[in-house]
């Protein structure tokens, strides 16, 4: 019986996605008041999050960066319906890349590159990647419980020809690449929590003790990838752009926790310019250093 209304909700989000983003975000601005005023989602996360990661913001700018954080949650959450019935032209004409030519530096010399980024803008419409270039691009997540999303999740973010892996299986899918001579291009999402006994790195982030799942360091490193990362930026309501900001052009040497420090640096970097832009609702720092 569940199997079933997931099945129904997944056929509306497949009507709902064919219609006009510009009708969409009325939607999504109905949904803002309902998310943040009536249903209260998750309101307290949200402001412990901000305000201890801006300590020096007052009351009324932490409540300022919180609904403009809301306001782009329920656009995210549209978008990416709408993405279920995007092509193309449409993706192409709404997130550009302004230097694809670094990637293509990096292919060029046959170089596995590790992608990362964050939780920050529309990330979900960087399924749009593999269009613009020659690399075989694979994606890192995390299988969902239910069958029906997660091939939902699984239909959407690669159906314009990523290659989606677990994290586990993803040093032998690139080293299968590797073998047949194909250079492929991974991407990380970085800030996720690391699971309560998993292996974990503690950093400085956001002026909290953050436990960080090492896992980009030790695939590049033991596959002597390149690290880039990317660096998404909202020029306004349904268009975004990326900038490549490499990091390593060769990994095997590096010294520990000196990849994730620089990723989670540049991550927070982001951040700071426009806070509103990352997922606040996320139990970012739910394990603490004992």
């Amino acid at each position: 019986m569940k199997d079933f209304f997931y099945r129904i909700a997944y056929s509306i989000i497949r009507i709902i996605g064919i219609l006009p983003l510009r009708l969409l975000y009325i939607i999504s601005d109905l949904m803002y008041v309902l998310v943040f005023y009536i249903i209260r989602y998750r309101r307290d996360v949200v402001f412990i999050n901000i305000r201890n990661s801006f300590p020096e913001k007052s009351t009324r700018e932490v409540r300022n960066t919180a609904k403009k954080f809301y306001r782009n949650l329920c656009d995210l959450v549209i978008e990416t319906v709408h993405q279920t019935g995007m092509d193309e032209q449409e993706i192409k004409k709404r997130v550009k890349y302004n230097n694809p030519e670094l990637i293509q530096e990096y292919y060029d010399r046959g170089k596995d590159v590790a992608a990362v980024l964050g939780h920050y803008c529309n990330w979900e419409w960087m399924c749009g990647f593999p269009l613009i270039t020659p690399y075989k691009c694979i994606t890192i997540y995390k299988p969902l419980t239910n069958k029906v999303f997660d091939n939902f999740m699984l239909e959407m973010r690669s159906r314009f020809g990523a290659d989606l892996v677990p994290m586990q299986a993803a040093i032998r899918k690139i080293y299968e690449y590797k073998k047949q001579g194909i250079p492929s291009i991974t991407a990380f999402i970085s800030d996720q929590a690391p699971a309560q006994g998993n292996s974990m790195l503690w950093v400085e982030f956001l002026n909290q003790d953050t436990a960080v799942y090492p896992g980009v360091e030790r695939i590049a490193k033991k596959m002597d990838m390149a690290v880039v990362f990317f660096k998404m930026k909202k020029v306004k309501r349904g268009y975004y752009e990326f900038d490549f900001i490499p990091l390593f052009d060769s990994t095997s040497d590096v010294n520990d926790q000196e990849i994730t420090k620089a990723h989670v640096s540049m991550l927070e970097y982001q951040i700071r310019e426009q806070p509103e832009h990352w997922l606040w609702s996320h139990r970012r720092w739910k394990l603490k250093r004992s």
